[in-house]
């Protein structure tokens, strides 16, 4: 074969009249002769396929990028091409992508990443001193004074400084080690770092994850992929979602006959449901995972959006920490946060941290032995979630913008929230609980037995149907319930509240007249 081809190359030159055609004919006649000789194989079979594929990884399944937004995809696509829709556009209402909804950057922070990754501004003139002094420090504690150097596995030291101080002034002056900060890519990369190394055992003794239903589809894809137990507590939807420890008793107690359980997720404010704990649950929550030795996750992502006016965010620290020491000494807590919510929506930047405490000194050496296998988070991410947690102060220059431009989107999402809820609750068929934080509606919606039984012909959840509809007839993009977990014959769907205002009341009306029309065809 490898004579063949050598004959092929000196064969397929430029033919040109003279002596040297004769020869390139001759090569071409022999190559065509060697390979005739051997005989065509059939294609081998591949290696990786379905049925050979890691049956955990197919396992997984992420709803809020499922088979409905490759649908808005395709759709997309046909309108480029001219094909005629009953809309113009799609709105992918199903992700909470702040800035791709029209959100603009906070001023501050884009200020430093820019001197952060083009340092030669630092001479510039047009950026204020406050900012160019946060990008040096960054900058001075990176390798070679450079985002584009990999930094320590747990993160860039000086950040991860920021960080726990940020914690202690978040929390009232309860102290914070920087030691038990790891900078993560995003906060899903430190939710599956630690389900990691948590899950363990096999059979009965396979460990159990409790998460709460509804959930955010991370937690329940993550447990899949390790081949962990899913172990499932409802939240209380005629109280606003609210978090009940006797559903928590019941879920630990039924889990016991066949694993092991092991960690409780909290999820707060809630994604997709919106509730905001109070510190009273919270006790309750901490008091219930110390009696059952259970390690707490408490996501905490959305602690900057609470627009209730009678709700505020607990961190589960801090509660943790003001229960005493025989709480705040044994109960072993992780907690995340992330650039990507909040008032800020970097969510390209993937900038996250998690704090841990009460780790065993072992487990510790542990984790960031796991943590340095993917070397570091990127450091531009550890940069942006820096400023996150070191913005301006009153008397820098920089703080009365910073404070008007964040003041102005945590306003404006609250005025929207109420909107939401109002509006929805306007439609027959449509219950929607207050909007108490984070950034997404989860109304539940009612859909006739016909048109369950429409979807049971088309091999879909109900609640899958009723958003495909809604898709396919309005150019709106939503999640179903059933990717979040709900209540069996409950329906569904979970809406962010990102898009501006007139044209969130759009969409609103949209769903408003779609549902409308889809009961009383399915009547």
């Amino acid at each position: 074969m490898q004579r063949a081809a050598a004959l092929v190359r000196r064969g397929c030159g430029p033919r040109t009249p003279g002596p040297w055609s004769r020869s390139q004919s001759s090569a071409a006649a022999e190559a065509s002769a060697v390979l005739k000789v051997r005989p065509e194989r059939s294609r081998r079979e591949r290696i990786l396929t379905l049925e050979s594929m890691n049956p955990q990884v197919k396992a997984v399944e992420y709803a809020v990028r499922g088979p409905i937004v490759l649908k808005a995809g395709e759709i997309e696509l046909e309108l480029q091409r001219g094909i005629k829709k009953p809309f113009t556009e799609v709105i992918r209402a199903n992700i909470g992508d702040a800035q791709a909804m029209g959100q603009q950057p906070i001023t501050f922070l884009r200020q430093v990443m820019a001197l952060c990754t083009y340092p030669n501004l630092l001479d510039s003139p047009s950026f204020p001193e406050d900012a160019k002094k946060r990008a040096r420090r960054i900058l001075q504690a990176c390798g070679g004074n450079s985002l584009g150097s990999y930094s320590a596995s747990q993160g860039v030291n000086c950040i991860r400084e920021d960080v726990a101080a940020y914690i202690t002034r978040r929390d009232g002056g309860v102290p914070a080690d920087p030691d038990n900060i790891y900078l993560t890519t995003g906060a899903s990369d430190g939710i599956s770092t630690i389900l990691k190394i948590l899950v363990s055992g096999g059979g009965k003794s396979r460990t159990g994850v409790m998460i709460p239903i509804p959930q955010y589809p991370l937690y329940s894809a993550v447990i899949s992929e390790l081949d962990a137990i899913q172990v499932n507590y409802y939240l209380d939807e005629e109280n606003c979602w609210a978090l009940n420890v006797n559903e928590l008793r019941r879920a630990v107690q039924e889990a016991k006959d066949h694993c092991d359980p092991k960690v409780l997720c909290i999820i707060n404010p809630g994604n997709p449901t919106g509730q905001v704990q109070s510190r009273k649950c919270i006790e309750d929550v901490i008091h219930f995972a110390w009696e059952e030795k259970l390690f707490l996750l408490a996501d905490e992502v959305y602690q900057d959006n609470v627009y209730s006016p009678d709700c505020r965010f607990h961190s589960f620290k801090k509660v943790l920490y003001e229960m005493g020491p025989e709480y705040s000494s044994n109960v072993e807590l992780a907690s995340f946060h992330s650039t990507s919510k909040g008032y800020m929506g970097e969510c390209g930047y993937r900038g996250g941290y998690m704090e841990v405490i009460n780790l065993h000194p072992d487990i510790k050496g542990q984790l960031v032995k796991l943590l340095s296998v993917r070397l570091c988070p990127p450091v531009s991410g550890q940069a942006a979630m820096d400023i996150v947690v070191n913005p301006p102060v009153p008397g820098e220059e920089s703080f009365e913008q910073f404070h008007r431009e964040k003041e102005s989107v945590l306003g404006n999402l609250a005025k929207k929230a109420k909107l939401t809820e109002d509006l929805f609750n306007q439609v027959p068929g449509i219950h929607c609980n207050p909007l108490q934080g984070a950034m997404y509606a989860f109304p539940r919606i009612f859909i006739p037995s016909k048109a369950v039984e429409a979807a049971q012909a088309h091999k879909m959840a109900p609640d899958m149907f009723y958003c495909m509809k809604l898709l396919e007839e309005t150019g709106i993009c939503v999640v179903p319930g059933s990717g979040f977990g709900q209540r069996e014959g409950t329906y569904h769907f979970r809406m962010t509240i990102l898009p501006p205002v007139e044209k969130l009341k759009t969409v609103l009306q949209k769903v408003k007249d779609f549902h409308i029309k889809f009961l009383e065809k399915y009547a």
